[in-house]
């Protein structure tokens, strides 16, 4: 190995079904901005709620030019609110088991669940590995790196609960996509980038996507 050269370790970012993808969009583009590597993980069912979403079809072949064009929509559904360079994404289809993330030994700094249905938060709970967003979540938890989970449901029942407290007794941080009002959302698009923001807060990775709490209450005026 060419000691010069500074090896690449990305953020593995998965995307399930649930709905929520505006949040996936956010995260992958705050960590493009940051200057991090991704490697992108996009479930089966995701697709469909992805093209439900957004009429965006996600397709293997052309993967490039389709997240380009989610990367680029806003929350509000406007085309071309956003630009983002995919140059550093690399993407692995959810049905190769024999990918990268697959692996320990594949470098990464962690994995972003966002959003992540209860099938798939069950999935990882369990240690399904039925797909490969399942077995890079199981991989980054035995390798004791850092797991963020998204759920996005409501409400929640006592399986599901469970298998968060599961989660978290593994060592993953589950951040809820609860959206917050003190920091002077107008748009729909800043409680989106409120939720990316707290998601790469428990990443640890920087970012500016909302206004954060100072201890000083401002009367409801923007």
């Amino acid at each position: 190995m060419n000691a010069g050269k500074s090896q690449r370790t990305p953020w593995i970012v998965g995307v399930s079904g649930a709905s929520g993808t505006p949040y996936a969009a956010a995260v992958l583009r705050a960590l493009i901005a940051a200057g991090e590597s991704v490697d992108l993980v996009v479930s089966r069912a995701s697709r469909l709620t992805l093209l439900d979403e957004t009429g965006i079809s996600f397709r293997d072949a052309h993967w490039r030019d389709d997240l380009t064009q989610w990367l680029a929509r806003g929350a509000d559904g406007k085309p071309d609110s956003f630009t983002a360079d995919v140059s550093d994404v690399r993407y692995w289809s959810a049905g190769d088991l024999a990918a990268g993330p697959s692996s320990g030994s594949y470098p990464a700094k962690g994995m972003l669940i966002v959003p992540a249905s209860t099938a798939c938060v069950a999935g990882v709970a369990l240690g399904l590995s039925k797909d490969l967003l399942q077995r890079a979540a199981s991989v980054t938890l035995k390798e004791r790196r850092t797991l963020v989970v998204a759920v996005r449901e409501t409400p929640l029942n006592g399986q599901t609960l469970r298998h968060l407290v599961a989660l978290d007794d593994a060592g993953a941080s589950v951040v809820p996509a609860s959206p917050a009002f003190y920091a002077g959302a107008t748009h729909i698009q800043d409680l989106v980038d409120f939720v990316a923001g707290r998601v790469l807060d428990a990443a640890g990775v920087e970012h500016g996507l909302y206004r954060r709490w100072k201890g000083e209450l401002r009367g409801g005026n923007g």
